[in-house]
């Protein structure tokens, strides 16, 4: 990491080779940087992390983003090296290219803009992408073995059409009962091994970590170093950043952090630094910023020994062996987004959420800490489901049981748990644009088709 510290931190001072790009002029150049950062960024961790190739991350993963880089991306030109296990994206003649770079199991730092290429000698650590774990599952892979009902099968089925939503693209689901599988289907390119985004099921991730590490710091004002002395900001507690009640100012609908997810800002220069704008605890506010803070704060209560530590020996306990959490290049997990992991992971974490925080006859989560974060508690949504501790919850307005809880990210992740039902039902998506998959009724859906 210090070594990619320092290497962001490096300008070019001559004009790279790149120097004949043309930039587009209905784009400022600060906008193109992102735009090649964000193809930079998901070519890194879809090669890299998933196995898969150019080709099918244009087709799926850059397929329908957000409308101000959808012209640009196809525009800008990845180059892959496999070497170095980076890849660059120029877009700007007199910049240097964006680039990502990856590190065997921290996945793929994207670096800031004006940033040279890492140096050093090449990895030889290729990434495993394809490998099964011989264990049983649900710590390994062995013994799965799905056999769905007639009914199952056609419910999973409807998930890869336009039942639950037009214009939707599931690439992948799978449906456990009483911690056996009965149902696994995936789409094209996608399989038990290929992981994708998880975008905001990342957040539940980070409520998860949160209780292993700092659970008795929930009442507490949050570690903040930035926030000094007469800052206002110093009475937020961890427990209103996991409930989106900060307060903070943020400047769209969810505080959309492109500039940490794609232009290789830091968690530790932007999100520390949106004002207050309503009491802490008075108001919720879907915001990224507020998870990003809390993980910061965490790192900074916990040492950087335990924090660098933390996502992999949730993962490892579970069996989540194809599941990495990303940090920005200054080292800060960006949990609040980008992780990327596969079904049957995120089926493993579901399975261990359900099961309240106990892994095979092991707690590792402190006694009521699911309880915390699926207890609504201070303002809730205007409409939809509640909100926890970084989990949503749903009912019978959903047409769901009493106290389901779902984990959910952008582009159709979902993460549902039906606790009275002891099922869990996982739906990965690569939905494009404003498609939206109707998660409540495929998995009350689900449920019927089960005895």
């Amino acid at each position: 990491m210090q070594i990619l510290k320092a290497a962001g931190l490096a300008l070019l001072a001559s004009v790279p080779a790149t120097a004949q790009i043309v930039a587009q002029p209905s784009a400022g150049t600060y906008q193109r940087a992102v735009a090649a950062g964000y193809k930079a960024a998901l070519y890194c961790s879809g090669i890299f992390n998933a196995g898969r190739t150019p080709a099918q991350i244009d087709a799926d993963e850059l397929a329908g983003i957000y409308p101000e880089y959808a012209t640009i991306v196809p525009t800008l030109t990845a180059s892959v090296d496999r070497g170095l296990q980076s890849v660059s994206v120029a877009f700007d003649p007199q910049l240097p290219p964006r680039r990502a770079a990856w590190t065997s199991g921290r996945g793929c730092v994207t670096l800031p803009i004006g940033s040279t290429a890492p140096s050093g000698r090449k990895s030889t650590a290729a990434p495993s992408i394809t490998a099964a774990d011989p264990r049983r599952w649900p710590q390994g892979d062995a013994g799965i073995a799905p056999r769905p009902t007639a009914a199952l099968t056609g419910a999973v089925g409807k998930a890869f059409g336009t039942t639950y939503g037009v214009g939707t693209k599931t690439v992948g689901v799978i449906v456990v009962k009483d911690g056996e599988v009965l149902a696994e289907q995936y789409g094209r390119g996608f399989g038990p091994f290929v992981s994708n985004r998880t975008w905001s099921v990342g957040k539940s991730i980070a409520g998860t970590l949160i209780g292993l590490s700092n659970a008795s710091a929930l009442k507490a004002p949050a570690a903040v170093p930035q926030w000094k002395s007469g800052d206002p900001r110093r009475v937020i507690t961890l427990d209103n950043l996991l409930r989106m009640g900060s307060g903070l100012h943020s400047d769209t609908a969810g505080n959309r952090t492109d500039a940490i997810y794609f232009g290789g800002t830091t968690v530790d220069e932007q999100a520390v630094s949106w004002p207050l704008e309503a009491l802490p605890g008075k108001r919720f506010r879907y915001a990224n910023t507020d998870i990003l803070l809390a993980v910061y704060a965490t790192r900074q209560a916990i040492g950087e020994a335990r924090y660098r530590a933390l996502p992999g020996t949730l993962f490892g306990q579970l069996g989540m062996t194809h599941t990495v959490a990303e940090t920005d290049w200054h080292g800060n997990y960006v949990l609040s987004s980008q992780v990327w992991s596969t079904a049957r992971d995120l089926a493993r974490l579901g399975l261990f959420w359900s099961q309240d925080g106990v892994w095979q006859g092991k707690r590792l989560l402190p006694a009521g800490w699911m309880r915390t974060m699926m207890t609504p508690s201070g303002p809730q949504p205007a409409s939809g489901p509640g909100y926890g501790a970084t989990m949503w919850l749903f009912g019978p307005k959903q047409g769901l049981p009493e106290g389901s809880f779902a984990a959910q990210g952008n582009r159709g992740q979902y993460v549902m748990v039906i606790p009275s039902r002891h099922l869990v039902v996982v739906r990965r998506g690569e939905d494009p644009g404003t498609a939206r998959f109707d998660i409540a009724r495929f998995a009350a859906d689900v449920a019927a088709a089960l005895p």
